[in-house]
């Protein structure tokens, strides 16, 4: 298949797979897909989810205002955050009808949350999401019920930390077997802590929030073979969109003189819409046009972020990186060099032709390293949030510092209205 008959074709598929998640919802209830949140606190957010689940709220170790809610049932994923208490800013996307709905979609349920775990691949001989023989196609993907339906056992808290275990048996689309256990830990950083990975001497005027989840895939089975597949672990974030809002992932050129950059994943992305400049891309988060790219392990750095200069709302995520590891690729085909995947993805929602969308949100994603395990052994990944409000200034230096990027030389997008 051509590159751009491959194009078409996943484009297709990612369609149909919205457009008739979208379906089964209008289906049930008669409504649109699920919009954004339109919660404007953390307390609102908070009430809602405690209506539905049981939930957990961690605090950090020094600021009783920075919090985080955790829920368990969702395979102990990070819902929301705020920075400033119940009646601070809500940062997380959560999908208010599926969650009130009360019931399993097929396929996949995306609750929503800023920090999930999936695992990788998603396609490709070595995929866990289609079974033996089965086609790349809508109709045969589904997401593995252990990062999906599947309850996590809460194993320990405190104040600051919750942790998280559960085991699963999964196949590959070649039919190798994974008996895994999973270990998820959430902790709260203190200020002390998010100064240092930050890399700033203070944080002084700005209020933050931060956490890192530690993830544990551990191998529980046979020993694995590279050749016939392995797993890697896969977090993902949704956050709620702004007219003005960008997404800014910084890339390095010491390790490969040209950008290994993917921005054609549901074909060309508009100019208006993506911007390279020396050391970043730069991608609208908006939630009203569907773009993704990822960015290649050696030309990745450990960091990404975005801006919404409306709300003065900075978001940033830390993650491990190997510049030389294997990076498992997830596209739906048959892949020639299935450990050459992304390190970093950044994804844009908007709706489908018919005008139904599942969000509207944006992801930052970040993705492990992978090596053959043997029986006993682990792979760990460790991915951080932090959200930071305040003074227009002190925002300023801290995103120079962490990204490389002056805040004033951000794109002004086009008509909001404009898709």
């Amino acid at each position: 298949m051509s590159l751009n008959h491959y194009r078409c074709f996943l484009s297709a598929i990612v369609c149909a797979f919205i457009g008739l998640l979208a379906g089964c919802a209008n289906h049930e209830s008669g409504q649109t897909a699920a919009s954004a949140t339109g919660r404007k606190t953390f307390g609102d957010a908070l009430s809602f989810l405690s209506k539905h689940k049981e939930v957990i709220v961690l605090t950090a170790p020094d600021n009783d205002s920075a919090q985080v809610v955790v829920v368990g049932a969702y395979q102990g994923r990070v819902m929301t955050s705020t920075a400033n208490g119940a009646g601070g800013t809500s940062y997380g996307w959560v999908n208010d009808k599926l969650i009130a709905a009360s019931r399993y979609e097929p396929h996949m349920n995306a609750f929503g949350g800023e920090d999930r775990i999936w695992l990788s691949p998603e396609g490709g001989q070595f995929s866990i999401y289609f079974k033996p023989g089965a086609p790349f196609d809508f109709d045969h993907w589904q997401t593995p019920a252990i990062i999906d339906t599947v309850s996590y056992k809460l194993v320990s808290k405190n104040k600051s930390e919750a942790r998280f275990s559960q085991t699963a048996t999964l196949y590959n689309h070649s039919g190798t077997r994974f008996d895994i256990g999973i270990d998820r830990q959430v902790r709260v950083l203190s200020q002390t802590q998010i100064s240092r990975l930050l890399g700033v001497n203070s944080l002084e005027g700005l209020k933050v929030v931060g956490y890192e989840t530690e993830n544990t895939v551990r191998n529980r089975g046979d020993d694995w073979q590279r050749d016939k597949g392995v797993l890697g672990i896969w977090i993902l974030g949704m956050f709620i969109p702004a007219p003005q809002t960008t997404i800014i992932a910084p890339f390095t050129k010491q390790r490969t003189a040209a950008l290994q950059l993917t921005d054609n994943y549901f074909g060309k992305i508009p100019s208006e819409r993506l911007r390279v400049q020396d050391s970043v891309v730069l991608l609208r988060a908006d939630g009203k046009f569907r773009s993704k790219i990822g960015i290649a392990p050696a030309s990745a750095r450990p960091v990404a972020g975005s801006y919404d200069p409306d709300k003065g709302i900075l978001t940033l995520v830390q993650f491990d990186l190997d510049p030389a590891g294997d990076y498992l690729k997830s596209s739906w085909e048959m892949h020639k060099q299935p450990y050459r995947g992304d390190a970093l993805n950044a994804y844009n929602d908007g709706p489908l032709a018919d005008g139904s969308q599942m969000g509207p949100f944006y992801e930052l994603e970040s993705n492990s390293a992978v090596r053959p395990l043997k029986r006993g052994e682990a792979l760990v990944h460790h991915h951080r949030t932090f959200h930071i409000e305040g003074d227009r200034n002190a925002l300023h230096r801290l995103t120079r510092t962490v990204l490389g990027v002056d805040l004033n030389q951000l794109p002004t997008w086009p008509d909001a209205n404009r898709p």
